[in-house]
């Protein structure tokens, strides 16, 4: 018998298996929620939705790897093994069929959903990191396994930038999943030898063990606060910034990746990285935390880089503090259980509280100021310990720096600094406050310092709207309702995204404005549905919006709409919007995802078909696809138009709907709507298609003086609900580019 000692120690085998355990856990989570889209659409939360299940799943794998700790490792490997291949029947990974949820249980249908699909090998893949680290240091000469921490989040990075980047442009879905059945596979052999290494090694209980002594509830309370607040920011700073600041899609993949890369430089066996950034920490927070309050819809990139460089650095520091908290090897099981249980606990806090208790993010300004609270504080420079000072100079170099603070947040509060200061000098203010609160690092100064700098640059613009009860948040997003009175305009906005207006002038008050103006591709085709389909025309609009669109109904025709966010609804059902109930009264409301709904509706039920439905700035990319259409023109008449609304900042949609034409033989033209007038009126761009070409000949006649032009060339592929990547249609331009 070889006795563990004797063995080799094999690192080389426990890195490669936790990296390939940890890309294979990472890659599978975009794949599912790739599967799932025809079903949830792409809303922020959705994504948090989805989070929070991984988080779950990911505890109750840490606590069954916990759970495994005193037993032989050749007992473990033949527990771990026995199930990994049980669980490869439900390989190839397929979505489950759940019935679609009422109304507002989305915030529950989504996990159950996801935790039905992936919940078995999920569960079991995420255990294995720990267990890996934990089989590695059963051997005597093997050293310290907190580095292997750091291999395994380098792995989920890896996994997280590979599918958007590899997979999804180059497999379809049934290849992704069959790929990754591969590559789990893999990993049981890679387990499998990993155990074969530590056959022979004792329990955790050996004498090469360190005590057994009970780690105190204090320090457990302060693991679970330091693995919380960055977890639970991790997802605040997603849906901010898909929100508030810039909805640009796959913007999700970037907060998430830097919160794996935190833990790569917090838990790495080379120190110097993780205390510069510790160091420099505060100092970010005061400046990229300063606009954690904002909700102006300013959409520069500028903005995105601090709030992202703002969760790194914070995710760094409070990861590298837990890192200098950690327990000896043999507590190793239960301190990663403790953060697994912190992450889910700021997942929860984030994906299913906040929305509830919160009209706006108002999650995220608290996360950063309970960072704030928990972060390391510089003492390099603290003068207050400087020999023969006396206390009350520091007291009052400390009420100095605060007085600063207060008068040059007024000045931002106020923006009297755009008439006494240029932008140099205002920074140079800022920056010598900043120096100020770190020199006198006491924690009431750093936090106190921080709210008013939130405040006043944007804080109290969004406290005033919350006041106001301007906003309303749903499980699809956060809609900001704003009276104009100079210009009696009342406008919806969906985060980033004007989504209609309305005129407060009865005069005025149904004349259709914003995308919808006259010269709009949907009031040239509503304007002629008479004519084209009779008196009795049939129209179905996909996402109701202001209501805007009711206003193109006559006399005699049938209307419905669907739309699948209640809170929507609610704005005209109130009379906040009236185009609904004053235009269209009598029109039908179908509650609930247009697709799944359409594919109930009886064939051929309508002449004309509007896809009004974005999420934000967010295309619904499962409303684009060859089976999206599939259902689209089965609901339509043989004859009718399908209108579809493609204005948008970040992808160009046009070749994706020019290879969905051909795909499906249609006949298809765009009008691009560029109006004088900007005040009430927004350029839009709408597509028509049809299956009888002599239809777009009828609306080019009917208004001359606003022509259509042919979609430009088609895209190699149409995208399809297995394959879709919106990579090479993305206005990188638009993405750069200041406003």
């Amino acid at each position: 018998m070889i006795e563990a000692s004797a063995a080799p120690v094999r690192r080389a085998l426990f890195v490669v298996t936790i990296l390939t355990g940890s890309f294979l856990l990472f890659l599978v989570q975009p794949m599912v929620a790739r599967m799932a889209l025809p079903r949830l659409g792409g809303a922020p939360n959705v994504w948090n939705s989805a989070m929070l299940v991984y988080q779950a799943l990911l505890l109750a794998g840490y606590a069954y790897a916990h759970r495994l700790r005193r037993l032989l490792v050749r007992r473990q490997a033949a527990i771990h093994l026995t199930l990994l291949i049980a669980a490869a029947v439900t390989l190839p990974i397929a979505l489950v069929h759940l019935p679609a949820p009422a109304p507002g249980w989305e915030v529950l249908w989504v996990p159950a959903l996801l935790t039905l699909t992936v919940g078995p090998v999920f569960f079991l893949v995420s255990a294995q990191a720990p267990l890996m680290q934990r089989w590695f240091s059963a051997h005597p000469a093997a050293g310290q396994p907190w580095a292997l921490y750091a291999a395994s989040n380098l792995g989920s990075f890896a996994g997280l930038v590979a599918y958007p980047l590899l997979a999804e442009p180059l497999l379809r879905l049934r290849g992704q999943s069959l790929s990754w059945s591969m590559g789990y596979a893999a990993l049981i052999v890679l387990v499998a030898l990993a155990a074969r290494a530590r056959w022979h090694a004792g329990p955790e209980a050996d004498a090469h063990c360190v005590g057994d002594e009970p780690v105190p509830v204090r320090r457990i309370l302060l693991w679970l606060s330091l693995a919380a607040v960055p977890s639970g920011l991790m997802l605040s700073t997603t849906t901010h910034l898909t929100t508030d600041i810039f909805a640009m899609p796959l913007l999700w993949v970037i907060p998430l990746g830097l919160y794996l890369l935190s833990f790569v430089v917090a838990f790495s066996d080379r120190r110097l990285p993780a205390r510069i950034i510790t160091f420099s920490a505060p100092a970010v927070v005061l400046l990229a935390g300063g606009f954690a309050m904002t909700s102006r819809n300013s959409g520069t990139l500028t903005l995105v880089l601090a709030s992202v460089a703002l969760l790194f650095f914070v995710a760094v520091a409070l990861h590298a503090k837990l890192y200098d908290l950690r327990p000896p090897a043999e507590r190793l099981t239960l301190f990663y259980l403790v953060m697994s249980a912190g992450g889910a606990l700021g997942g929860a806090f984030t994906a299913l509280i906040a929305p509830v208790l919160f009209d706006w993010v108002w999650e995220h300004p608290f996360l950063v100021l309970a960072a704030a609270l928990l972060m390391p504080l510089p003492t390099a420079f603290d003068w207050r310990r400087l020999p023969g000072l006396e206390p009350g100079m520091a007291r009052l170099g400390s009420l100095t720096v605060f007085a600063a603070a207060g008068i040059l947040s007024y000045m931002l509060l106020g923006d009297s600094w755009n008439a006494a200061l240029d932008d140099n000098q205002l920074w140079l203010a800022l920056s010598i406050v900043i120096c100020g609160c770190l020199l006198i690092p006491w924690r009431w100064l750093f936090v106190g310092v921080l709210l008013m700098l939130m405040l006043a640059q944007g804080g109290m613009e969004t406290l005033v709207t919350s006041i106001e009860k301007a906003r309303i948040r749903s499980y699809f997003g956060i809609y900001t309702v704003r009276d104009y009175s100079t210009q009696r305009l009342r406008t919806l906005a969906h985060g980033t995204t004007l989504h209609g207006q309305q005129s407060l002038d009865p005069v005025r008050r149904l004349q259709p404005m914003t995308y919808y103006g006259p010269g709009s591709g949907a009031a040239i085709v509503l304007e002629e549905a008479q004519a084209m389909y009779g008196k009795a025309a049939r129209v179905a609009v996909v996402g109701l919006g202001t209501g805007t669109l009711a206003c193109f109904h006559k006399p005699g025709e049938r209307w419905r709409f669907y739309e699948i966010d209640p809170a929507v609804l609610r704005l005209s059902r109130n009379r906040t919007f009236t185009y609904l109930s004053d235009c269209a009264p009598d029109a039908g409301i179908v509650l609930g995802d247009a697709r799944l709904e359409l594919a109930k509706a009886h064939s051929g039920v309508f002449d004309v078909l509007a896809i009004d439905a974005f999420s934000s700035d967010a295309i619904p990319l499962h409303l684009l696809t060859e089976e999206a259409f599939a259902v689209y023109l089965r609901a339509l008449s043989p004859g009718g138009l399908l209108v579809v609304h493609i204005s948008n900042r970040y992808i160009e949609l046009e070749p994706v709907l020019a290879a969905v034409a051909k795909t499906h033989g249609l006949a298809a033209a765009i009008r691009d709507d560029n109006p004088y007038d900007r005040t009430l009126l927004t350029p839009s761009s709408w597509v028509v298609l049809t299956r009888e070409p002599a239809r777009l000949k009828v609306l080019a006649a009917s208004r001359p003086d606003a022509p259509w032009r042919p979609l430009a060339p088609p895209a190699p592929k149409a995208w399809t609900d297995d394959y879709a990547s919106i990579l090479p249609y993305v206005r990188w331009s638009n993405v750069l580019r200041h406003p």
